[in-house]
């Protein structure tokens, strides 16, 4: 069977050349089947994870339509949850309109006042694609300077994210300032029902399309460990001391934890980096460049940098707390073992967080070993099948 290429999507041959430069040759599910609808004009709403290839799934078409339909004015508008998913994108948008001739800008807060006064400039005298976080883009419109009426295409990504954090009433506000003769391009790593409800809200007749969550590769050797909160620091230690291990990304729930975790990991001489809200946009950044060209070891951080952050050649993920969401779970643990290269992900379970392992467990549809804790660190809470827990909490009411 013939593989698919970029060029049967009838794309401008200017971008085709500069996929093929990039290393792009045969495209994902998710391109092959986001793309003709999306040059076509329709609306789209797409569940895709991150990895799928699902940016350059809006971004070839929008480029693509940019380059036909040439024009004044900011003529499409991406909005990300988080600034450092805002800059991947950007990113791409500037390799591949580089040889489109199209410009984009990147429009987040956390910067300083010279960051603001640039976004200003750009976006009053002209530019093409806009790729913004609802907050720092709602306080440009509020201004009044910012003009969204020549505006063809509005991409949503990770949708979910979006809603989890609180940007449902931002992303309305927003879609008010847009023309309403407009594409909308809906992509979202799952489909609870409020994007569901969102949808009907903003999208027109909307292509659907559905790429199946991938399970974590073969090459991921996974493992847990259940201990309590308070021996997570010490087995954290004790996993990584005298490893050779050059690069460990390591997640935690909140920048306590984070503040915490990369504390006692410089006690052993470790070079560490961390990342979480508490830290400006500009130290964020350079964090992880360090971490990218090998200056840490570790990178300790918050679920900032889960989604959408492209780090080759991990070796180790360690969930210091169990992800709420069982596909974030996928999302942490897919940053490892890429290229088929090996990793591990090392999983700490406390006495809370056994129900949503094992909601974790059922959608990789595999039981993941529980390893004994090394010695010297005390036993963590005994595993108890979800069932099995069921049943001992109705004895006791029987009783």
């Amino acid at each position: 069977m013939t593989k698919q290429t970029f060029t049967e999507f009838g794309l401008n041959p200017e971008l085709v050349e500069a996929m093929t430069m990039m290393g792009y040759k045969t495209p994902t599910p998710v391109q092959s089947q986001a793309i003709p609808p999306a040059i076509e004009g329709r609306d789209l709403i797409a569940c895709a994870q991150t990895g799928t290839g699902k940016t350059a799934a809006f971004v070839l078409p929008v480029l693509n339509n940019i380059i036909h339909q040439p024009g004044n004015g900011i003529k499409a508008l991406v909005i990300a949850p988080t600034r450092e998913l805002a800059v991947q994108i950007d990113q791409q948008f500037l390799g591949l309109g580089y040889y489109a001739n199209v410009c984009s800008l990147a429009v987040y807060g956390g910067n300083d006042s010279v960051g603001w006064d640039q976004q200003k400039k750009a976006l009053t005298t002209g530019v093409d694609v806009v790729v913004a976080t609802p907050g720092r883009l709602i306080s440009h419109l509020n201004l009044g300077y910012v003009n969204l009426n020549e505006i063809r295409t509005v991409v949503l990504d990770e949708a979910d994210r979006m809603l989890d954090m609180g940007f449902f009433e931002d992303i309305l506000k927003i879609m008010k300032h847009v023309s309403a003769k407009h594409q909308t391009l809906m992509y979202s790593a799952t489909m609870p029902p409020k994007i569901r409800d969102m949808a009907k809200k903003i999208l027109n007749e909307p292509v659907e399309i559905s790429i199946a969550i991938s399970k974590p590769a073969e090459n991921v050797l996974q493992a847990a460990y259940l201990v309590y909160d308070k021996d997570k620091p010490q087995l954290i230690a004790q996993l990584l001391k005298g490893k050779d291990l050059s690069s460990v990304l390591l997640f935690a729930a909140t920048k306590i934890a984070v503040k915490l975790v990369a504390k006692t990991l410089k006690s052993l001489k470790l070079t560490v980096g961390e990342i979480h809200s508490d830290l400006d946009q500009k130290t964020r950044e350079e964090t992880l460049r360090l971490y990218k060209s090998r200056k840490f070891q570790v990178l300790v951080a918050t679920d900032i940098v889960s989604r959408g952050i492209d780090i080759e050649g991990i070796d180790l993920i360690i969930n210091y707390d169990v992800p709420r969401d069982p596909e974030d779970y996928v999302h942490r643990i897919g940053r490892t073992a890429r290229a088929k290269q090996s990793g591990v992900a090392i999983t700490l379970i406390n006495e809370k967080d056994q129900n949503e392992f094992q909601r974790i467990e059922k959608l990789i549809e595999r039981v993941v070993v529980k390893s004994p804790t090394p010695e010297g660190i005390p036993d963590g809470p005994a595993y108890q099948p979800m069932q099995q827990r069921r049943r001992s909490q109705y004895s006791r009411r029987r009783r």
